[in-house]
């Protein structure tokens, strides 16, 4: 029996349900007793009995062995609130971000944004969930469950999508990481579990914030500590920060002058630490749009069409990844990349970077993972010396993203 008691007498909807029957089910149970407004819920796991009751005296009726006879279909689904994603095509311009936010979504990468005010930063990280593929089912009940737990209402049926968690700058920990005085909640960067997590304007984080992300991005796990329990949540996320080049945005912008003081800019640059930044896949600069592509009507691939690749560029990571328990390149662990796989052409070139220490031991891994996407959306069956000069370039951010 799960659910909340009213001083009515009358059943009340509890976070947690969906997770709670999983764990019926695996525990051995049968049947389960559930709040009549939670029945719907409750039957996306296959194999149970599930009775809902609407108050104390359906629940009587059915210890009694005379359950009330509810259809949990009776009522209409109601969908998750969600807001359909743009397509790719509306973004002007920015050829280079685009094919950035292609390479991120083919392999789960993590990708660093900036550039001045208005040039298209968040319009693109909105539009990275639409190019990804559906969730599997197993993913699916996964992050329905996380959603449960956050009292997100399920009543529409599982999440099938790639989520997407965008909070506020000014977010408190337990809001981004999770947490709460009885029992935990998820915070923002469970909710992106298997989805995207967007940090806009990111040097506006507090530092507290931003390096509680380390981690999570690690492990794809976040714990929370209490002094008598321990919970960990799932946190396995796509991270897409973007950033302006200074508080004023105009620092290196042609054509504008910044207003900022030199230490401003450096401070405000600052806030990204370079262990967070070390842990960033992809760095792309973007410049404003020119006016003479806004002359022209070419609006690029839509959403569908990069969709479509994506898909093909990670059927041949499962197919590469068969047997090992990851199923996209960003999971991949460096071991792995060394020994098992076959080393791609131009390894010279990352060892001369990491001589010149222009990346780190773990940037030689990012590489590698980049190179294997590029890859799997050429449709080559190694990386060639050109796919690694690529990932290289932008790995350092090297690869400007001007219109």
């Amino acid at each position: 029996m799960f659910g909340e008691l009213g001083l009515d007498g009358r059943t009340r909807v509890a976070r947690g349900v969906l997770p709670a029957v999983l764990a019926a089910r695996e525990s051995g149970f049968t049947r389960v007793i559930v709040a009549a407004r939670q029945a719907r819920e409750a039957h996306l796991v296959e194999g149970l009995t599930i009775w809902g009751v609407r108050d104390l005296a359906d629940l009587v009726e059915v210890l009694n062995g005379h359950p009330v006879a509810l259809d949990p279909d009776s009522e209409p689904a109601r969908a998750p609130a969600t807001t359909p994603p743009g397509d790719l095509a509306d973004v002007a311009g920015q050829p280079t971000a685009k094919w950035a936010l292609e390479v991120a979504a083919a392999g789960g990468h993590h990708l660093y944004l900036h550039g001045s005010p208005g040039v298209g930063k968040t319009m693109l990280a909105e539009r990275l969930p639409g190019i990804l593929p559906d969730l599997t089912p197993d993913q699916a009940l996964e992050v329905s469950a996380i959603h449960s737990l956050a009292g997100i209402d399920l009543s529409g049926g599982l999440v099938s999508r790639p989520p997407y968690s965008d909070p506020h700058h000014n977010v408190s920990m337990a809001g981004l990481v999770g947490g709460g005085p009885r029992m935990a909640k998820p915070g923002a960067i469970s909710l992106a579990h298997r989805g995207v997590l967007f940090l806009d304007e990111a040097p506006e984080f507090g530092p507290r914030l931003l390096e509680a992300l380390r981690t999570p991005l690690e492990r794809g796990a976040v714990t929370i500590g209490r002094a008598d329990r321990h919970t960990t949540f799932p946190a396995r996320f796509q991270l897409v920060l973007a950033a302006n080049p200074c508080p004023c945005g105009r620092a290196g912008t042609p054509g504008l002058v910044c207003e900022c003081p030199p230490m401003a800019v450096r401070r405000y640059r600052d806030r990204l630490s370079g262990p967070i930044l070390d842990r960033i896949d992809l760095q792309v600069s973007m410049a404003p749009v020119r006016k003479a592509y806004l002359r022209n009507a070419a609006t690029g691939d839509t959403s569908e069409q990069v969709a479509a690749r994506v898909r093909q560029a990670r059927e041949r990571q499962r197919a590469r990844l068969r047997d090992t328990p990851w199923s996209t390149n960003a999971e991949v662990p460096g071991a792995h990349l060394r020994v098992t796989l076959p080393l791609p052409e131009g390894i010279d070139l990352l060892d001369a970077a990491l001589v010149r220490g222009q990346i780190s031991s773990r940037g030689v891994d990012k590489c590698l993972r980049i190179a294997w996407t590029l890859a799997d959306l050429a449709g080559r069956g190694r990386p060639t010396r050109d796919d690694v000069r690529t990932a290289l370039m932008l790995r350092r951010g090297d690869w400007a993203g001007a219109a």
